[in-house]
């Protein structure tokens, strides 16, 4: 049987299964495929640096179990291709980027093998140029060139040094808070006095807490899950988990620390815990990161995603007076929204989704789940000489009574015109129905401001991947997700192809 190449795409990244064991999952991720994507990839960069004698590629993995056979087996396959290699270990995806851009490193390509939140037998691929994050068109364009490669090739002599990277970018990072928080008492150790809580869900992150956290002075011994483990036995290593946060929450409150900081798996998502233990994430977190940014650079635009809510963009626009540009979902249509309208003149410095990948234009439009932190914690401690808390920062920031997401499958192979076909229905019923009106400016799905007897909004869109239409909705009544939802049953019963149970059995 044809090996299905296609199929390991996933929008600008390559997801599989590594690991056998889980029931009606082939593996499709293994040495084999991987060693293949390294010549590919060599290949695709040879092709975009054909000045350079040698092309410099470097390498990490997050904690999962086939991390260390995949990445040995990709490394072997850029030495034979004649690369030079920069083995990073245990690294987090946007160090993987800096190699890139930073000296004497200066990778020509960074790779991290990760699959982010995904279950412990996934595993996958991310690729940098110093040009930041491959696209989806050059994804397609190495998974092409990996499907026409010979099954023995002639190998040639590389080279392969290991680098411990994650010290250098954490070194980077503590330079950063150092200088900007400035303390006039205690310039090496600013956060000497901060008690902080770090929960790495047992992936990659576990340096933020003994490399940057510590070396600055914080007591850190409240911090948990910091041990890579590719089992992930505690939870998942994902900010977006209700499990996840209950318990970086309850150890905020056990501790009595003044912050709680959780990562992902490879550390290019964050959230928060303030000082009482409660959440600051997805919404208020896009609040906080917007304050944040707006103090340094008024009046200038915030790109979020499109599920953001009516009370974010009040925020943004008139409380801190900046702009809020709502687009598509996806953490890289987001960064390249903010990049398109810096290129029109459009001053933009934030762009960022509410699952926490956000990315600064001061650090490349990375989305780095550490540097947003780091942002954080520079503030956290500025705002204490003043007597004052993060939270003082979005106070204004008003939080709906409700809100929920429901994932409507589809259940036809044509899922995505099936679903455009529906949201397209949608929104000719909006347009028509008394309290209801399409809200202008949206660039994805159906969004629809409601206002009859129950006060919000909802949201219907095609998954970016799966067959799938989420549908968001947010009100500020209590009981009001449920009329919403109620008034839209009726509507989706009449699309045979839509399994409803998640709003049904609401």
């Amino acid at each position: 049987m044809e090996f299905n190449w296609k199929k390991l795409q996933n929008g600008s990244d390559i997801r599989g299964v590594a690991l056998t064991g889980v029931a009606g999952q082939e593996v499709n991720l293994d040495t084999t495929i991987v060693a293949k994507l390294g010549t590919a990839f060599y290949q695709w960069l040879s092709e975009r640096n054909t000045n350079s004698n040698t092309v410099k590629i470097a390498v990490g993995m997050d904690s999962r179990l086939s991390g260390p056979e995949l990445k040995a087996a990709f490394i072997e396959s850029l030495v034979n291709a004649g690369a030079e290699v920069m083995d990073c270990g245990m690294a987090s995806t946007p160090a993987m980027f800096m190699t890139t851009v930073t000296e004497p490193f200066n990778a020509h390509g960074g790779v991290m093998l990760t699959a982010s939140h995904l279950p412990f037998n996934r595993n996958g691929l991310k690729f940098f140029t110093p040009e930041g994050g491959l696209e989806k068109h050059d994804i397609t364009a190495i998974l092409d060139i990996a499907e026409s490669l010979p099954d023995q090739s002639e190998k040639k002599h590389g080279s392969v040094n290991e680098v411990d990277f994650i010290d250098i970018y954490s070194n980077i990072l503590v330079e950063k808070i150092r200088k900007e928080v400035n303390s006039k008492d205690n310039y090496e150790q600013p956060l000497s006095g901060f008690k902080m809580t770090v929960d790495a869900g047992n992936g990659a992150g576990g340096f933020y807490a003994n490399r940057v956290l510590e070396v600055l002075g914080a007591d850190v011994s409240s911090s948990q899950f910091l041990e890579p483990d590719g089992k992930f036995p505690n939870h998942v290593p994902n900010p977006e988990d209700a499990i996840a946060m209950k318990s970086i929450c309850d150890a905020v409150k056990k501790h009595q620390t003044d912050l709680g900081i959780i990562f992902d798996t490879d550390v290019d998502r964050a959230a928060i815990v303030d000082e009482n233990g409660q959440p600051i994430n997805r919404n208020e977190l896009v609040a906080l990161s917007a304050a944040i940014v707006n103090e340094e650079h008024p009046g200038s635009t915030v790109v979020t995603d499109s599920i953001t809510s009516d009370g974010l963009a009040w925020f943004i626009n008139d409380v801190l007076k900046g702009k809020h540009h709502r687009f598509k979902r996806g953490y890289k249509n987001v960064i390249n929204e903010a990049i398109r309208l810096n290129e029109t003149g459009e001053e933009s410095w934030l762009a960022i989704e509410t699952s926490g990948h956000a990315a600064l234009k001061e650090n490349f439009f990375l989305d780095d789940g550490a540097y947003l932190v780091t942002k954080c914690v520079i503030k956290m401690a500025q705002l204490k000489l003043e007597g004052k808390s993060l939270n003082s920062l979005i106070e204004k920031m008003p939080a709906p009574a409700e809100s929920k997401e429901f994932r409507i499958n589809i259940i036809t192979d044509d899922f995505k015109a099936y679903g455009e076909k529906v949201i397209s229905e949608l929104g000719h019923l909006a347009a028509a129905k008394n309290g209801w009106d399409l809200v202008p400016n949206n660039y994805e799905g159906v969004r629809v401001s409601v206002d009859n007897g129950t006060k919000g909004w909802f949201l219907l869109r095609l998954s970016l991947h799966d067959p799938v239409i989420p549908l968001n909705i947010e009100s500020d009544n209590e009981g009001g997700v449920e009329m919403i939802a109620k008034e839209l049953v009726s509507f989706f019963e009449t699309f045979e192809q839509l399994d409803l149970k998640s709003l049904i059995n609401r």
